[in-house]
């Protein structure tokens, strides 16, 4: 009788293990996180237009796209080279037909969410097969939140980029690509007079990386227009306060007073602009803002349920 009574206790400790460990993995820290989303704000200026004169997706030179699909939230910046103006070209026609492919792309659901890149090297590839080509060059970076992941996916190809911000921190950033100062790497469709005269990078050459992130966290991209009038401080402060908001409507407004901000430092003669300390740095003697045109979109990484309440 005293082994069938051990043995009773066994089966019954065995039980109640399995009970406590049935509790355990059903408990909130074991549950799959939730999905997040970006909520986005866009602004931006053009250095030869009015403020507030710009077609959609553009700011001079610059263009962008905001979209997404069911299984991620993608955003991504342009910008063109100007220079072609000196040939008859409209600089601002390249980056705005690229954009719009890649935003195309990924409203349709043609793209994998992890690999951006591709994004940019199919709609590169579509407009090399057009029949009339749209002529001119730009940068490119795209940048794509998986929402069930919870990671952000990046490339960049040129001087344009992006940074997350954690808790008044920088926690992931882009990496600069340019072949000498003020040259960046950038996707070419030219003339086939000046085939060998332009420079002319493949989309394969994209800096591309990965990131977890988290609700709270702070995404910031932007074309070279912003970054080269204001410091990583500058962002930093700026943008720090996001955290606790997570309205559409205070998120545009940051994304307007940050774009606002570089605009009119852009115009100042006596300020050392992030791009005038790069010159100094290797020999240019240079002061002042930069004017160009400039893009800013501000994301903000939330939970679902946060959104669509």
């Amino acid at each position: 009788m005293q082994s069938v009574a051990q043995y009773g206790r066994i089966v019954a400790r065995a039980i109640a293990a399995g009970i406590h460990n049935e509790f355990q993995l059903k408990s909130p820290y074991d549950r799959p996180k939730e999905p997040l989303h970006f909520v986005s704000g866009v602004s931006g200026f053009s250095k030869s237009l009015s403020k507030s004169n710009h077609t959609k997706w553009t700011f001079g030179d610059d263009a962008y796209f905001i979209s997404r699909n069911k299984v991620a939230d993608v955003i991504g910046v342009a910008d063109g080279v100007g220079g072609w103006r000196s040939y008859g070209i409209d600089p601002s026609t390249f980056p705005r037909t690229l954009m719009l492919a890649c935003e195309r792309m990924v409203r349709d659901g043609h793209f994998v969410p992890q690999s951006p890149a591709n994004i940019i090297a199919a709609g590169y590839s579509e407009m090399l097969e057009q029949k009339v080509p749209t002529l001119g060059s730009s940068t490119a970076c795209v940048v794509s939140l998986h929402r069930e992941e919870r990671t952000i996916y990046s490339a960049n190809l040129g001087d344009s980029g992006f940074l997350v911000i954690r808790d008044g921190e920088i926690v992931h950033r882009s990496t600069e690509q340019q072949h000498y100062f003020n040259a960046p790497y950038q996707l070419t469709v030219p003339p086939p007079s000046l085939d060998t005269q332009w420079l002319s990078d493949s989309p394969d050459m994209a800096e591309s990386s990965s990131f977890k992130v988290q609700d709270g966290d702070v995404l910031m991209l932007a074309t070279d227009g912003l970054f080269d009038n204001l410091s990583e401080d500058m962002i930093v402060r700026s943008l720090v306060a996001l955290h606790d908001h997570r309205d559409e409507e205070r998120i545009q407004h940051a994304a307007r007073n940050m774009a606002d901000y570089a605009y009119q430092l852009s115009l100042d003669p006596d300020y050392m602009s992030p791009f005038a300390i790069s010159a100094c740095d290797i020999g240019i003697n240079l002061s002042g803002g930069k004017p160009d045109d400039i893009t800013c979109i501000v994301a903000r990484v939330t939970h679902q349920s946060d959104i669509f309440l």
